[in-house]
């Protein structure tokens, strides 16, 4: 090959700076976008807006989602969601979002609701376009180790906030419910209008109160995963390699909603499934005492349970969650730090008392369900993985805690306890707190 060849050949190679993306934009697109979105902030002419607003969330939420996916250790105990929603709670308090970026915020995540329609998306899609089997055998499979596991974490939750001076109702619905409700937007976001609505307190406050521990409740169970990994190596009798039954029957998938392609008159029926469950729930709440929210919940696992809907309807669902979860949940969670946590609260909820609640709380989780799936002819360490994912925060925290054990053929099962079981803890906390409360 001649030097001419060469150097023709090197000018086609994208270089490692061109083929860098931030979200799922090149950084060639990025930048340019970025600009556009800081000249329009800083000269007042951003729209005050769903365009606006959607612009500065998505543009900072895909930037915060890289750097917490890069950054070394952060990366590995759910760095996303702390860069998301640490650094704008950050910014807001140290007066540097500026003005006219927080107006297009509030305007898009309060004035429209969009938080509603973002979890109307999500929910409903989690639910519906989970494969009948998994729900009802996987379900059937993890309900035990799943129960204990539950109520381990609760009653020792409870005993330790007892020691450290704090209510036993204090402990439940704000440290342990946001720990095993499944995560940030599909537990903390929802509880919070829930709570919010029968508290008649402020939203923000309360997601203060609960962000702190779900945050915790994550690094713990990932930490014990990536114990229960070495365990395994070490006790080759403990562990499964992968495999959470001994009979070797882990096959209750079958075809994935992930291997249809995607149909873009699917997700417009997506939508509507997602919102008129909402409406339903908020048809609903004044009937039922119960807030729409939870009801849409409800609704959700019934329609699923009885299979009236066809399937492609549920394929549209799926569909919709996917396109919402892989976009807008960054964007999402930097609304909630700007908007909804204050930094201040959120510093002093680090002490002591709540991070040892936060603590033994999962590895109560993760201890029942080791003994537990021993007990039903599982392999303990994967029970014991499995189990933690209660703990997770949502899908990414399953990434995270599966991935810190090398166990990523367990995300079926992970998702029972994070979604299905989230989703009954949820509404079980909810329907508590009218009684407590």
């Amino acid at each position: 090959m001649t030097d001419t060849t060469m150097k023709l050949a090197d000018t086609t190679q994208p270089s490692a700076l061109a083929a860098l993306k931030i979200g799922p934009l090149p950084i060639t697109v990025y930048v340019p976008a970025a600009l556009v979105c800081t000249a329009a902030v800083y000269s007042g002419k951003l729209p005050n807006d769903v365009i606006g607003g959607l612009s500065v969330l998505m543009l900072l939420g895909f930037l915060l989602g890289k750097l917490g996916q890069t950054i070394p250790v952060v990366n590995r105990i759910g760095g996303t969601a702390i860069m998301c929603l640490f650094v704008p709670a950050a910014l807001v308090a140290y007066g540097l979002m500026p003005e006219t970026a927080l107006k297009a915020i509030t305007t898009t995540f309060r004035t429209a609701n969009f938080q509603y329609f973002f979890i109307a998306c999500l929910v409903a899609g989690s639910i519906l376009g989970m494969p009948h089997r998994v729900l009802v055998q996987g379900f059937i499979r993890m309900f035990v180790p799943l129960l204990i596991g539950t109520l381990s974490a609760i009653a020792i939750g409870v005993t330790v906030g007892l020691l450290f001076g704090h209510s036993p109702k204090e402990t439940f619905f704000f440290v342990i419910i946001p720990i095993i409700g499944g995560g940030l937007a599909e537990g903390v976001l929802p509880l919070s209008i829930a709570y919010a609505e029968m508290l008649h307190r402020p939203q923000g406050e309360l997601v203060v109160q609960m962000v702190p521990a779900a945050l915790l409740g994550n690094v713990v169970a990932i930490v014990a995963a990536g114990l229960l990994a070495r365990l395994g190596e070490k006790r080759r009798d403990l562990s499964g390699q992968g495999m959470l039954v001994k009979s070797g029957d882990d096959d209750i998938l079958g075809p994935t909603q992930s291997d249809h392609p995607i149909e873009f008159g699917l997700l417009g029926a997506g939508i509507v499934l997602s919102c008129v469950l909402f409406v339903l729930g908020m048809v609903l709440a004044p009937t039922t005492g119960i807030p729409g929210p939870i009801l849409m919940i409800i609704a959700a696992v019934a329609l699923k349970l009885t299979k009236l809907l066809p399937a492609e309807m549920e394929l549209g669902a799926y569909q919709i969650n996917k396109f919402m979860s892989t976009n807008l949940t960054f964007a999402i969670l930097v609304a909630m730090g700007a908007l909804l946590v204050s930094w201040q609260q959120l510093v002093a909820s680090f002490n002591p008392g709540y991070i040892a609640i936060c603590t033994t709380t999962v590895l109560a989780m993760v201890a029942s369900g080791f003994f537990v799936g021993k007990w039903l002819n599982m392999y303990p360490v994967e029970a014991a993985i499995v189990t933690a994912c209660h703990s997770g925060l949502g899908g990414t925290g399953d990434v995270a805690i599966l991935g810190a054990a090398d166990r990523m053929g367990l995300m079926a099962f992970a998702q029972i306890a994070t979604r299905v079981g989230g989703a009954i803890m949820i509404v079980i906390a909810t329907l508590a707190m009218k009684v407590a409360y």
